[in-house]
């Protein structure tokens, strides 16, 4: 069965010829797959046996739990417990590792939500759900009426307590069965559609978390010929919004163009990526399980680095975050494909970070002394050099007089004061160890970001990377400013701490671990290169 390319970009995505393995077959209905990043199964649902199943890499099904209270989407929480959405129950149960039972919530406004259906978490630990009818019909759920009189999806805050009711976030009246819904890599806007209006809607989230600005993304997804609506979806690290649809999944650009569909033989219900690499997409289909490679992954996910990480085995796949803002310790957490990554090394110029830069009264010499980052940051050129990562070395070039350049922050006030960073002085070039070798980039800027200059993004792009190694100095400043950009225009960033400095260790920390957290992997020189390998 081969799959279907509307758009030359979903060869990017997919082989057209990619082939579907049946994993087990024989169920009634299944849905909600979640893979276990540290125990390497994946669960899934099977609404109406009323049972939740695992499978193993060696073949295996087994039950895990049955009765299930008709349990349909499944996801992780970054401590690694099981958030289930129970048609049975109306609720949404969080399930710890030694298998303790807690309802999350199950009603609004003091009536019993319909039946909670699906769900995913936010890196911020806010818990999303769409509260659909389907539980409460024959078959896949419990047949009674309805309490709320409407529709609709709702957020859990980070520091919800059991028990608590939820906050509605989307309007009471916009959907007839919200269903699946995901976040963009970014995280600044979600998808959220309707089974039953055959569409996907976009919206903007709030500083507050509620969906805003909700406008139609996708619509028409139905085929009278062939079975399947939208019902699951999931974003992949692009961007890309994968969802169920007839015949098997649909794939649409961020901007909502349909670029392919991969064909399944039944039903697809829901989905999600895992294996060792993140780039086994396995679809819950009727009454089978399927799975099929692409040559993508999903987008980063909470629970793909869980905060627990002695909970961890050696053998925990993907690129990891660390929540906690600690490094990591050894490669072998982390995963990095050579082809599909840079290496920036920014701002590491005299001026910057030398004894007699012009910023030297800053503190900044000591503190790169502190943190070794001169020959950390070469060995680790040199390790992305070997491995095949692109390097590109992004340096901040004034004119002589620094013409035109504005006084509009204390930090250009001071560069412009200080006849700093000027071409063709010994401050502008590159700190002793970082020149660039045969193979690298340059790229030249006026600002803080790297990504003011148009070339970097060319050069990415150009070379078919999605993966940005980001270091140099300083940390609180140009690393952060490229790191959060880069993580809004959808790139994974991967942050070694021990190859950026800045004026002193607590403005790194603070940077580091109330900042970077949120828009990178923050690990170390050591482990990137284990993890190149």
């Amino acid at each position: 069965m081969s799959h279907t390319a509307i758009d030359r970009e979903f060869h990017k995505l997919i082989d057209e010829y990619a082939p579907l393995a049946q994993l087990g077959s024989g169920f009634v209905f299944t849905e909600g797959p979640i893979w276990h990043p540290v125990k390497k199964h994946l669960l899934f649902s099977d609404m109406p046996g009323d049972v939740r199943r695992k499978w193993t890499p060696d073949g295996r099904v087994e039950e895990v739990m049955r009765p299930s209270n008709k349990a349909n989407g499944m996801t992780y929480d970054a401590d690694l417990n099981l958030l289930a959405c129970e048609h049975a129950t109306s609720s949404v149960a969080r399930f710890r590792p030694d298998g303790t039972r807690e309802v999350l919530c199950s009603h609004f406004e003091g009536r019993e939500l319909n039946s909670p259906n699906d769900i995913c978490v936010r890196s911020d630990g806010r818990i999303y759900f769409t509260d659909p009818t389907y539980g409460r019909m024959e078959h896949f759920g419990v047949p009674r009426p309805t309490q709320q009189g409407f529709q609709g999806v709702y957020m859990l805050e980070a520091g919800h307590r059991p028990g608590d009711e939820p906050v509605l976030v989307s309007d009471r009246y916009m959907f007839n069965q919200p269903n699946g819904l995901c976040f963009s890599p970014c995280e600044r806007w979600m998808w959220v559609n309707d089974t039953d209006q055959a569409n996907i809607r976009m919206f903007d989230v709030a500083d507050d978390g509620r969906l805003t600005n909700g406008r139609i993304f996708a619509s028409g997804i139905e085929d009278r010929l062939k079975p399947g609506r939208p019902d699951g979806m999931k974003a992949d690290i692009d961007g890309n919004v994968w969802v169920t649809a007839p015949g098997g999944v649909w794939v649409y650009s961020f901007h909502g163009m349909l670029l392919g569909k991969v064909s399944v033989p039944e039903m697809v219900a829901n989905f999600h990526w895992g294996g060792d690499n993140w780039d086994t997409l396995f679809m819950t289909s009727s009454t089978s399980l399927y799975s099929v490679k692409t040559k993508i992954r999903s987008r980063n996910e909470p629970f793909m680095s869980p905060r627990n990480q002695a909970s961890a085995t050696t053998n925990v796949p993907s690129v990891q975050s660390t929540s906690q803002a600690q490094p990591q310790s050894g490669g072998s957490a982390l995963k990095i494909d050579p082809g599909k990554a840079v290496l920036l090394i920014q701002d590491m110029q005299n001026d910057v970070i030398m004894d007699g830069g012009a910023f030297a009264g800053s503190g900044s010499p000591e503190h790169a002394k502190q943190q070794n980052v001169l020959a950390n940051s070469a060995r680790l050129a040199d390790a992305c050099r070997a491995a095949g990562v692109l390097v590109i070395h992004v340096w901040l070039v004034c004119e002589p007089g620094h013409p035109a350049m504005a006084r509009n922050s204390p930090l250009m006030e001071g560069l412009i004061d200080a006849n700093a960073l000027v071409r063709g002085t010994w401050g502008v070039q590159p700190a002793p160890g970082l020149e660039p070798k045969a193979g690298d980039l340059v790229v030249e800027k006026m600002t803080m970001s790297a990504w003011e200059s148009g070339r970097l993004e060319n050069y990415i792009k150009g070379a078919g990377r999605n993966i940005i190694i980001n270091s140099g100095a300083w940390t609180n400043m140009s690393i952060e400013h490229t790191a959060r950009t880069g993580a809004d225009k959808g790139y994974q960033i991967i942050l070694p701490e021990d190859a950026c400095s800045t004026m002193n260790a607590d403005w790194h920390r603070a940077s580091i671990e109330y900042a970077m957290t949120n828009v990178a992997t923050v690990t170390n020189v050591d482990a990137v290169i284990a993890a190149l390998r």
